[in-house]
C-alpha cells in the first residue's frame, strides 16, 4: 500500500468577524483519496474553514496548504472544486447546459468538455433528462447536478457543504456512490454533515470542531476509544414485568414497564453473566441480548454538549 500523503493542511487557523472568534487555532489534515469529515455544531467554524479554504476569507493567523502550496487570498486553485450547499446552478438551463457552462467557466477544451459532461450525466442518473430545464428536475436532482458542475473539471480535491442535504434515500445513495468513485480516481473529499449516521458510516475519517478548536479527529473507533472508552450497551428484554424491589446489578437501569433493563458496561462477558444470574435470581427470563457499542453520536454530544445552538 502506498504511504498515506496529505493534499490539504491547515496549522493554527485562526479568525474573528469583529468580536466573534470563528476559528482558534484549528488545524487539520486532509490525505489523498479520503473520504473525511468535518462535522460541528451550528457557528462552530466549519463554513470559515471552507471558504479560507476555497479562498474566500483570508485568515488572521495561520496558514493553508494545497500540495504544499500556500493557499493565496482570494484566490481559488484549479486543483480545488467546491459543491456549496446552497445550489449553484442555473434554473432556466438544462442539465446539460448547466454542466457545459460550468466547464467552460473552468476552462475545459472541447474535447475535454464532451467527455465530461458525458461522465457527469451518466454518474448523477440524468442521461434521460439531460435537455430537459431543471426547474422542474425534484430536489435530489438538483442536488446531484450542483456536485456535477463543482467536479466538472476533475479537480484533485474538493469541499462539499452538506451535500445531501433535504435530499430523499435513493439520492442519497446515487450521491455517495458519485463520491466513491472520486475517491477510488485518487480525488480527496472534505464535506461537513450534520447527518452523523452518514459520517459514520461512509467517511474513513471525523474531524470534530467546537468554537473554532478541533476538539478530536480519527476515525471512529479511535473516537470511541479517546473520549468515552471501551463502553458498551447492554439491553436486556423479559418475558414479564421484572418483580418490584428487585436488586440489580449496579448500573442497571429498568424501564417503566419494567420490562427492559440497560446498562454501560466495560467487561461484557462478566457484566452479562451478573445481570442475568440477576434477573434468574428474582424468576424472571431474558428473552433477547442486545450489545452495542458508542455511536458518533455519543461522541458527538460528549465533546460539544447537548445545547442547541442556532
Amino acid at each position: 500500500m502506498a504511504p498515506e500523503t496529505d493534499v490539504l493542511t491547515i496549522t493554527g487557523a485562526r479568525k474573528k468577524f469583529g468580536k466573534v472568534t470563528a476559528l482558534d487555532g484549528a488545524s487539520l489534515t486532509l490525505r489523498q483519496g479520503e473520504l473525511l469529515a468535518l462535522l460541528g455544531p451550528n457557528g462552530a467554524g466549519k463554513t470559515t474553514i471552507i471558504r479560507a479554504i476555497s479562498g474566500r476569507v483570508q485568515l488572521d493567523a495561520g496558514e493553508i496548504r494545497l500540495f504544499g502550496k500556500l493557499i493565496a487570498p482570494r484566490c481559488t486553485s484549479p486543483e480545488l472544486g467546491l459543491v456549496p450547499q446552497e445550489l449553484a446552478i442555473y434554473p432556466s438551463l438544462s442539465a446539460r447546459e448547466n454542466l457545459t457552462a460550468f466547464g467552460r467557466l473552468q476552462g475545459l477544451s472541447s474535447n475535454d468538455l464532451a467527455a465530461q459532461v458525458s461522465w457527469a450525466l451518466k454518474a448523477t442518473a440524468l442521461e434521460d433528462r439531460a435537455d430537459e430545464p431543471i426547474k422542474a428536475f425534484s430536489g435530489g436532482m438538483k442536488r446531484r447536478l450542483n456536485i456535477a458542475c463543482g467536479v466538472i473539471h476533475r479537480p484533485r480535491v474538493v469541499l462539499l457543504d452538506e451535500p445531501t442535504v433535504g435530499v430523499d434515500p435513493q439520492s442519497r445513495e446515487r450521491i455517495y456512490d458519485m463520491l466513491a468513485e472520486l475517491t477510488r480516481a485518487g480525488v480527496s473529499l472534505l464535506l461537513t454533515t450534520h447527518h452523523l449516521e452518514e459520517a459514520e458510516a461512509r467517511c474513513e475519517r471525523i474531524v470534530i470542531i467546537d468554537h473554532g478548536k478541533i476538539a478530536a479527529s480519527g476515525t471512529l473507533n479511535e473516537l470511541v476509544s479517546s473520549t468515552l472508552g471501551a463502553v458498551r450497551t447492554l439491553t436486556l428484554t423479559l418475558n414479564q414485568p421484572l418483580p418490584a424491589g428487585s436488586t440489580l446489578p449496579q448500573g442497571g437501569l429498568i424501564d417503566e414497564g419494567r420490562r427492559a433493563i440497560t446498562a454501560k458496561v466495560h467487561d461484557v462477558g462478566a457484566d452479562v453473566g451478573r445481570f442475568l444470574a440477576a434477573v434468574n435470581g428474582v424468576g424472571g427470563e431474558v428473552i433477547d441480548i442486545a450489545i452495542a457499542g458508542s455511536t458518533l453520536q455519543d461522541v458527538f454530544i460528549a465533546l460539544t454538549g447537548r445545547e442547541l445552538r442556532e
